[in-house]
């Protein structure tokens, strides 16, 4: 097993292109120094630095597990940049953003994934609940299923509202442990048949080293903010810890979805 930590390129902004007005965060199509258009999120956005950080652990896990994921990069937004910018909420948002953001590659011509439409295998669909269960994604629904088609391959897209815990840290310990209620509204619990399997697979692969690997992706900047810790290592080591304990009692998220799953069929 390669547990090395993920590599994480760093792009500068150049040009933003168009807002996606989605829900309250303003992300934005935007253009980076390497050519690529990106979806960009910004720190200065609703949730702030949280989101971006749920974003990175919750794209990087998916990533490992075999799932597949747009490129992340952390993307820099210079203090000159969105001057010109003649509406006064975005140009607000690009002033709360100056410095280090997070984006994904732009999947363009790709459209939004309807299982009904699309169709799922359960061995498919049940790694997405897995994981989602294990980051305690609630934003997999049918209303919104944060999952495109691109290229006729699934993506994931979108894993900002996940680890919602980290917006108070109140028993953080003990939410660990717990089965993950929301798992009912997803869109996938229905197909995903095979969830004792995907449990075993994915507890082979992940482990407290690749956890750590990952964690330690977070910018010192994003764990500053609104921080209950002193420092960021000590900050790091708790979602570390988070992360870890529930994967120490996976079969108790994967019950609670498997006892919701049996009231859908």
């Amino acid at each position: 097993m390669n547990d090395t930590r993920p590599e994480i390129r760093d792009v500068q902004v150049i040009r933003y292109v168009t807002p996606l007005r989605e829900g309250g965060s303003l992300p934005a199509i935007a253009e980076a120094d390497d050519g690529f258009l990106y979806v960009l999120k910004f720190k200065g956005a609703g949730q702030g630095t949280k989101a971006l950080i749920a974003e990175l652990i919750g794209g990087e896990l998916a990533r490992k597990l075999g799932l597949k994921m747009p490129e992340i990069v952390f993307a820099h937004l210079d203090e000159a940049f969105g001057r010109t910018e003649p509406d006064e909420e975005i140009q607000d948002l690009l002033r709360a953003s100056t410095g280090l953001n997070l984006a994904m590659h732009y999947l363009s011509g790709a459209f939004t994934f309807d299982p009904v439409v699309n169709g799922i295998d359960a061995d498919t669909a049940s790694k997405i609940v897995w994981l989602d269960s294990f980051i305690t994604n609630v934003d997999r629904t049918a209303r919104n299923t944060n999952m495109l088609v691109w290229h006729k391959e699934l993506w994931l897209i979108d894993h900002g509202a996940s680890l919602y815990f980290h917006h108070t840290w109140n028993d953080w310990e003990a939410q660990a442990l717990k089965p993950f209620v929301q798992i009912k509204d997803h869109v996938l619990l229905r197909y995903a048949s095979r969830l004792p399997e995907t449990d075993a697979a994915f507890r082979e692969i992940l482990n407290d080293q690749v956890i750590e690997n990952i964690v330690s992706l977070i910018p010192d900047d994003w764990l500053l903010r609104d921080s209950p810790f002193e420092s960021p290592g000590e900050h790091r080591q708790a979602y570390t810890r988070y992360l870890s304990l529930r994967l120490s009692v996976s079969d108790v998220f994967v019950k609670g979805a498997d006892d919701a799953r049996a009231l859908l069929i």
